[in-house]
């Protein structure tokens, strides 16, 4: 009766959504988006919680994460500390689940934002990396691996335990991948100093060790083996831990108390969770873009656009509201805020361009010569274009069929009484892309004036270096109306086709950005024991955001030798930048890799301590005590832990170096 009642109302609240999913998607390729197809689903609360506890996805291997998750998303929502909206998948189609007790408003928002989602995956190359040959069926490939795990459960000499602990080991990893290549170069690698005949015959057989001593003489394994041992050395880092792994590691038997070639399950299993590393890398390395762009293009429909109803709008702002004002480090508000900039900063330089063009104007008499009210009532939207109604298109039709503001065959239907074009409740159904950029332009929405006026002589200088046509326009009015008010849209998708959350920072986090919108660093202090703002300046908050999205914001961790002392041991290295590891956490993981690789295992790293006496002698003093760097290797044989001193050798092949952003935090806090 239960499941009848759910189905009655999910079917009611999906007939109440056809129209907005309808129009949504319709209003976003108006605005030059360009997502994959979307599948809506209408979930109800547990449904949600399922979805998010296994990444937006129906189905995933059987493991105790999910269950975790699942817990931890129930009580988060149980006790007010966050509202599930909605959840989107990186697929072709993409899949979106609106939960069904969301009202009209929390609905639409969720929609607008899933579309900008969906223009996000298809369009950035970093997600392109893993859909390089455009056969992107992600649902089904996890749906795969799921059921493939299952079956190894279901072995009569496989236990749940078993497989559970294995995957366990691979999960401390996950992150281990080399996340600039796709998976398929990475696939496409080989040991090349294993001659292919020896590759081939290692490849089709599939026995121990033990069997392959008495089948094979001693010379043909003795070259096996010297061939493997050269494979394992390596002259650069290798940061694809879980490929490396693959490829050398062997499992530790511990009724043998023997390291055993991996079993044809556990390769497989190790392969399947690999590939959803890769699948999984472009969302970890583009969170504030992506959301950013959600968020950024929600609030253009549903607020600027009139989306939301008037009897909606509330509902809506408070929406906006508890996403964008979360606290810490959101990267909705930091994406939002920078997508904004970035709009804002390529229409005030295009602006700019056309007024030195102006006869007299220069960068140098700028600010003297050009009256920036002027400016802004100039670039104010065509009353014609802001005001769209059925009353006004007679208006809009005198403007003529030549303008491009005006989506002229939507014009001619609304015109002849063509209901589906209802330009009251859709004013953008009659407009262009044009049209809207115009309609919409940034520069003159009025949290944005002054904007114009901010800009700095060096910019300035910077325009007009290459300038010659430099007398183009006779008036302040004429260089206004050649204004490409598409330019800041148009910047904005070249800039989500190609980068990611490091670069986007790199690129557009700038001195302006950080002073208007009020950014500061903060660290945790060793002689107060509290955390402090650190700095203000802009290049502190840069760096400090740029190590905290480097490599997912986890510590950097490559193998750097798989035949460490030339006793077969795995050697691990922490690429420090300043920030030390958790020991307790790392000793956990090299537990779990030594299942992995069956054989000892090493990590190198840098540690800190600091003096008890210069702690309280800094605290009095009002400043940060120096701590005394130590390089270490943390051993791992299976029972216990070794702590030994590194040579300076290894020691400086894991200092910070130029590379992702590896600075020291003593440099700029």
């Amino acid at each position: 009766m239960t499941s009848r009642r759910h189905r009655r109302d999910a079917q009611r609240e999906a007939a109440r959504l056809d129209e907005p999913v309808r129009e949504a998607g319709a209003l976003a390729k108006k605005l030059g988006l360009d997502p994959y197809p979307v599948n809506y689903w209408v979930v109800n609360y547990d449904e949600m919680n399922q979805l998010i506890a296994y990444g937006g996805f129906q189905s995933r291997y059987p493991h105790w994460r999910w269950g975790m998750t699942y817990d931890r998303q129930r009580k988060t929502d149980q006790f007010g500390m966050g509202k599930a909206f909605e959840i989107v998948n990186n697929d072709d189609p993409s899949n979106a689940f609106l939960q069904e007790s969301n009202s009209l408003a929390d609905q639409k928002a969720v929609i607008t934002h899933v579309e900008a989602h969906s223009d996000f995956f298809k369009n950035n190359q970093w997600f392109g990396l893993f859909s390089d040959e455009g056969d992107l069926n992600a649902a089904a490939m996890l749906e795969r691996h799921g059921e493939a795990i299952e079956r190894y459960i279901e072995y009569p000499d496989v236990s749940r335990d078993e497989v559970e602990k294995f995957i366990d080991a691979i999960l401390c990893l996950e992150d281990t991948i080399d996340q600039h290549r796709s998976i398929r170069e990475a696939a496409e690698r080989k040991d090349e100093s294993i001659p292919d005949d020896i590759r081939a015959q290692l490849e089709n057989l599939n026995i121990s060790e033990d069997v392959r001593r008495e089948v094979f003489d001693d010379e043909w394994v003795d070259r096996v083996e010297e061939a493997e041992r050269e494979a394992a050395k390596l002259t650069e880092p290798r940061k694809d831990v879980i490929a490396y792994i693959r490829e050398h590691g062997m499992q530790y038997d511990e009724e043998t108390g023997k390291a055993e070639e991996m079993e044809p399950w556990q390769k497989d299993v190790l392969d399947m969770l690999r590939e959803e590393a890769y699948y999984f890398a472009a969302q970890k390395m583009t969170k504030v873009m992506n959301e950013g762009w959600a968020a950024y293009w929600e609030s253009l429909m549903m607020g600027d656009e009139r989306f939301a109803g008037t009897d909606e709008f509330i509902t809506y702002a408070d929406h906006q509201a508890r996403v964008l004002g979360s606290p810490g480090l959101n990267p909705y508000k930091l994406g939002k805020e920078l997508w904004e900039y970035i709009e804002n900063t390529t229409n005030r330089a295009e602006v700019a361009d056309k007024l030195l063009r102006v006869k007299g104007v220069t960068w140098r008499n700028f600010t003297e010569e050009i009256d920036f009210d002027e400016v802004q009532s100039l670039l104010a939207a065509d009353p014609i274009i802001d005001t769209v109604s059925s009353e006004t298109l007679a208006d809009l039709a005198e403007l003529g069929p030549d303008d491009p503001r005006v989506d002229h065959e939507m014009l001619d239907r609304a015109l002849s009484g063509d209901k589906a074009v209802d330009v009251d409740t859709y004013p953008w159904k009659v407009l262009s892309y044009e049209g809207l950029a115009a309609r919409h332009y940034s520069l003159v929405k009025p949290q944005n004036r002054g904007f114009i006026s901010r800009i700095r002589r060096s910019e300035l200088e910077q325009l007009s270096r290459y300038m010659f046509d430099d007398n183009r326009y006779d008036t302040v009015e004429e260089a206004i109306s050649a204004v490409d008010k598409t330019a800041g849209w148009d910047r904005m998708r070249d800039i989500r086709q190609s980068h990611n959350d490091v670069t986007f920072l790199d690129a557009f986090l700038t001195e302006e950005f950080v002073r208007t919108n009020h950014y500061f660093a903060y660290e945790y202090s060793e002689s107060s024991r509290q955390f402090r703002v650190s700095s203000t300046q802009y290049e502190d908050v840069k760096k400090k955001l740029l190590l905290q999205f480097t490599n997912f914001g986890k510590p950097t961790i490559a193998v750097y030798d798989g035949n460490f002392d030339n006793r077969g041991e795995l050697l691990l290295g922490h690429q420090y930048n300043g920030v030390i590891l958790d020991m307790k956490q790392a000793k956990g993981v090299l537990e779990r890799v030594y299942h992995l690789w069956g054989r000892p295992v090493n990590l190198m790293t840098i540690t800190k301590e600091f003096d008890d006496h210069e702690v309280e002698v800094a605290r009095r003093r009002g400043r940060e005590p120096t701590p005394t760097e130590q390089a270490v290797r943390v051993r791992y044989d299976g029972e216990e832990f070794e702590t030994h001193d590194l040579d300076s050798e290894l020691e400086a092949r894991i200092a910070a170096g130029d590379i992702d952003y590896d600075t020291k935090p003593d440099e700029w806090l």
